[in-house]
């Protein structure tokens, strides 16, 4: 029996401390502010438990038991594509709007496993660790969040310059049982939704912050854990009709504070290891692989958008324009570029430690190439709208009063449907594309994989550097000076 979305509501009722407009939320699964993304994520698990999905949606581990297949370590590149396959109709339930569903960080702790040797090397006690919660959370179906970046405060020192060298979670005590961790990590986006919390420095780390270097997981309701949200998206979204998409997918980003969090060591994972918490995301294949499950999002979402493009155009009766076509052409073949770069990321994969692994090289160029793209693909769907996503009633209330709704008809037409119709769409293209919610997916797409010359950085480091050059080196050995002179003087 796999969770259902009533048992992951149930598990968010555990007496986490998350803060919202200046006071404590309570119970998160009745607050406004997070209610109806609670219930999206619901029917999520409910989706993974149906018995048709069973084959789709799970696969027997090495004990028998069935897990989601959001924790399969692939052995071959068929298992890697059954296992995308499970992401996709996942995906498909939140059209991509969910950045950090479970299947992100989950995706990131199987990516650490299939690189235990790594741990193993520097110390077999935190490889242990690793180990049996990956099991842990396969086997009890967490839903994963993590807090990866420090706090921007002042960029222009390192974390342990600032004035509070706790400002930035590090460790500030440890003894037998563990180790106790004070100061600030972000963006724990859909922590609020999340059962527990995966914590590590993803940013380069120098000698003398040895006490940022650590990595652990804990609950969400761990004693002394605060959690800061930022502002509800679905708090002020009102109603579905309105606002289809901030009503019920907005994951939420929070500030997580530790205040003196005791962290016990079958939880510790690395400890104040420099070399370690570098290499626990690109010595093994982690970061690889969580950003393949953002790939694959990506790619769901930008079919969503297409046919929101789409159908803008057959709503506005525009769509046998050559200009128009054009337009919606060259958005099709940016959506098509994600989804290549998907299916190019499993054929050049590679076995790592036994597992089969989407391809580097092709991985970052793809986040390169979307990074620039998508704030543009937005941008021509806004152009391709026009004034028809300003233009709508205020609020749903409209259509409840008779003279107001005969305005709407004669106002709000379209030559494929209804005034009813037409607004729904608009209402739910806006959201997509031009709401508050909307620009913050838009500055996510551009930064959840780290800022522009991260991702430019990591597609110089994984580029096959010696193919190129060698191609250029066997063409200047083909050639030479000497022989060309003699060539002329006979």
């Amino acid at each position: 029996m796999f969770k259902t979305g009533q048992q992951h509501v149930e598990s968010l009722r555990d007496g986490r401390r998350v803060f919202i407009n200046g006071a404590e939320a309570g119970d998160v699964t009745e607050h406004p502010s997070f209610r109806r993304t609670v219930q999206s994520v619901a029917r999520m698990y409910d989706f993974q438990s149906r018995p048709e999905n069973l084959d789709l949606m799970t696969f027997e581990t090495d004990t028998g038991f069935r897990a989601n297949r959001i924790w399969q370590l692939p052995r071959s590149y068929a298992d890697l594509v059954e296992r995308r396959r499970a992401l996709e109709a996942w995906t498909e339930l939140h059209g991509g709007f969910l950045g950090r569903a479970p299947d992100h960080v989950a995706s990131c702790i199987a990516g650490m496993y299939m690189g235990l040797p790594l741990f193993e090397a520097h110390d077999p006690a935190r490889a242990k660790a690793l180990s049996d919660y990956y099991h842990y959370a396969r086997d009890n179906e967490l839903y994963l969040t993590y807090v990866i970046i420090n706090p921007q405060a002042d960029r222009s020192k390192a974390a342990h310059e600032q004035a509070d060298p706790f400002l930035t979670a590090g460790v500030v005590d440890q003894d037998a049982e563990g180790i106790t961790v004070r100061g600030a990590k972000m963006l724990a986006t859909g922590g609020i939704v999340a059962n527990e919390v995966f914590v590590t420095c993803i940013q380069p780390l120098r000698e003398g912050e040895e006490r940022y270097a650590i990595s652990f997981a804990i609950p969400m309701n761990a004693k002394g854990l605060k959690i800061l949200s930022r502002k509800s998206y679905e708090e002020h979204a009102g109603n579905v009709f309105d606002y289809p998409l901030a009503s019920r997918f907005d994951e939420n980003d929070a500030v997580l504070y530790f205040d003196d969090v005791k962290v016990p060591w079958d939880r510790v994972f690395v400890n104040q290891d420099l070399k370690l918490t570098s290499g626990q995301f690109h010595a093994t294949p982690a970061h690889v692989y969580q950003n393949y499950q953002a790939q694959i999002r990506l790619m769901v979402k930008m079919r969503f958008l297409m046919g929101i493009a789409r159908k803008i155009a057959e709503t506005n009766g525009i769509i046998a324009f050559p200009q128009v076509r054009e337009t919606l052409g060259q958005l099709a073949a940016q959506c098509t570029m994600v989804e290549a770069f998907v299916h190019a990321l499993e054929a050049k994969g590679k076995m790592v430690n036994g597992y089969y692994v989407p391809d580097g090289s092709m991985l970052y160029s793809a986040q390169v190439l979307t990074q620039q793209n998508y704030n543009a693909f937005i941008g021509a769907l806004r152009d391709l709208a026009g004034g028809g996503l300003i233009m709508l009633p205020s609020s749903l209330e409209d259509f409840g009063n008779p003279e107001l709704r005969a305005l709407i008809g004669k106002t709000q037409q379209s030559p494929t449907t209804d005034s009813e119709g037409r607004v729904k769409f608009f209402k739910l293209a806006w959201d997509a594309i031009g709401s508050e919610f909307a620009s913050r997916h838009t500055q996510y797409e551009m930064f959840y994989a780290g800022a522009t010359f991260v991702t430019k950085n990591h597609s110089f480091r994984t580029f096959d550097w010696d193919g190129a050059t060698g191609l250029v080196d066997r063409m200047l050995d083909s050639y030479s000076l000497e022989a060309e002179l003699a060539q002329v003087s006979q």
